[in-house]
């Protein structure tokens, strides 16, 4: 790959989601009412007094690195979305989300970016670029986008699926197993002869409902997915097993073999420590049977396991909290979900002394890798599928603003080290993957240019760092600057472009939400 100068290019917009409504799929659904909103591990309280058991990890905020004592910052991408649609979630239902639902990476990443394509064989793109952060800006903001190669529907390989469906009593909710069936009636919608699909069951015990059957049998599967009903308690670990080893016994060489498990993550029988269900997706890594989560339900949602398992089993992590987000998830999206192109991908950023001081990875606190991890081709990494973007925020420091900051006392070896490198270069962004079954990585280097004269930040620039505002609002991070609601709408509002499918939008919609919950949490504070 060539290396990619900032710029502004454009793709098309994402296609347009089902006209279904996020609210027909939660009707009869309780609403959940946040006290404290921002502070971490917040008790949500549903309309009857019933209390919730939703689980979130803590996040620490990473602060400003010194360029000094770590030149090299260096992270696993991350293509989840479930945070973006939990958020959600929670401000529809009049309450802001607990700090620990906010994962801002995922919220960035749940956006399509205007990025160039691919060229020749790459299997994704990438795109620089270098403005003043909107939330302070005597910093500058480095913005690194990758673009997955697309694959048209009739080039797509032949898909070897295993549905593994939690129907434990904890999925009777309107919004969890009904929704679940529906989210699948989708999904087998775009699914041809070619490819299969096996149905596994979990609650007390697991059990096969459906044997891996051609996609083209549409009734017989359908008939079995209407038949499931919830009851029981919930045995995922032995519900992995059986679906794993269905997907081997049916293996597509050649073709793409995935589990896809939906339910609420409230594991309760059997194997139920987050560390022994995440050993035992790390065992099944090296089948070549990738792994998709898709989280349903509120109450009892059990965000910190699912996230570990998908991290950990190569794979996605997606939260469905409406069967409009079914359809962008499955069907609109179902390529990217699905299809993967590139696998354990890494970055790793080294900055250049004469120009940085100091920097900051904005999200990704569960994706950091040691330094040496990067050549190390046993780490998992994240994954690339087709069509996915990914991006990734960096906050930057000049030296003397970086001395500022970090409180920085003067070295005395270091002090007249003259950096090497040229003053042209801000900083060379390398990357590492490998093939979808591949052993050994691939390097990639791509040097970010100093803008010569200050340029107008592009679409991709202001959404992402609107975004990222927006995030760090959520949180009431140390690090929001002059951030607030009004410039978030501002940024956003100059960047919607061709929002055909309501994305961005809604996104709007959202933060006029927040502020007005904000505004709500101050009165009650004061």
């Amino acid at each position: 790959m060539a290396a990619v100068a900032p710029g502004q290019p454009s793709v098309a917009a994402p296609p347009a989601a089902s006209p279904v409504t996020a609210a027909e799929s939660r009707q009869g659904v309780k609403k959940a009412q946040v006290a404290g909103g921002h502070a971490q591990g917040a008790t949500a309280q549903l309309a009857d007094s019933e209390f919730s058991t939703e689980a979130y990890d803590h996040v620490e905020e990473t602060g400003f690195v010194g360029v000094n004592r770590a030149p090299l910052s260096t992270f696993s991408i991350d293509v989840d979305t479930a945070s973006y649609a939990n958020v959600r979630r929670h401000l529809q239902g009049e309450s802001l989300p607990p700090a620990g639902a906010v994962r801002i990476e995922e919220l960035i990443n749940y956006f399509d970016y205007d990025y160039p394509a691919p060229r020749g064989d790459a299997p994704f793109s990438v795109y620089t670029e270098v403005a003043p952060a909107p939330w302070a800006p005597e910093h500058k903001l480095l913005h690194i986008g990758l673009q997955g190669r697309v694959i048209e529907t009739k080039n797509l390989p032949p898909r070897n699926l295993v549905f593994l469906l939690d129907v434990s009593g904890s999925m009777s909710d309107a919004n969890k197993l009904p929704l679940l069936k529906r989210s699948f009636s989708a999904l087998l919608s775009t699914l041809g002869e070619k490819d299969r699909v096996a149905i596994a069951v979990y609650a007390g015990a697991s059990g096969l409902v459906l044997p891996s059957t051609p996609a083209n049998q549409k009734g017989r599967i359908l008939e079995a997915l209407e038949h499931l009903e919830a009851g029981g308690s919930t045995n995922g670990g032995e519900g992995i097993e059986l679906a794993y080893r269905t997907a081997q016994e049916s293996f597509q060489k050649g073709g793409v073999n995935r589990v896809i498990l939906a339910t609420d993550g409230d594991f309760n029988v059997g194997t139920t420590s987050e560390s022994e269900l995440v050993r035992l997706i790390e065992q099944k890594r090296d089948s070549g049977v990738f792994l998709t989560v898709l989280g349903y339900g509120m109450g009892n949602y059990k965000d910190s396991t699912l996230e570990k398992l998908a991290d950990h089993g190569n794979g996605n992590y997606a939260y469905i909290d409406s069967y409009e987000e079914a359809q962008k998830v499955l069907v609109a999206e179902g390529g990217a979900n699905l299809v993967t192109i590139a696998q354990d991908v890494k970055i790793q950023v080294e900055m250049n002394p004469r120009l940085v001081g100091a920097y900051r990875l904005i999200g990704y606190e569960n994706r950091r890798l040691a330094t040496e991890d990067f050549a190390n081709d046993k780490k998992d990494a994240g994954e690339i599928g087709a069509g996915h973007s990914v991006t990734a925020l960096y906050e930057l420091l000049d030296p003397a603003q970086a001395r500022v900051a970090l409180k920085e006392e003067s070295l005395r070896y270091q002090a007249n080290a003259a950096p090497i490198g040229s003053d042209s270069e801000l900083c060379n962004v390398k990357l590492r993957f490998k093939q979808p079954l591949g052993k050994e990585s691939r390097l990639e280097q791509f040097p970010v240019l100093t803008p010569a004269q200050a340029v107008a930040p592009s679409a991709n620039f202001r959404f992402s760092a609107a975004v990222a505002s927006f995030g760090m609002l959520l949180r009431n991070s140390e690090y929001k600057g002059q951030a607030t609601y009004a410039m978030v709408t501002g940024l956003a509002d100059s960047a919607r472009g061709n929002d055909s499918a309501g994305y961005r939008r809604e996104f709007g919609e959202l933060v006029h939400k927040a502020q007005r919950l904000s505004g709500q949490s101050a009165q009650i504070a004061r």
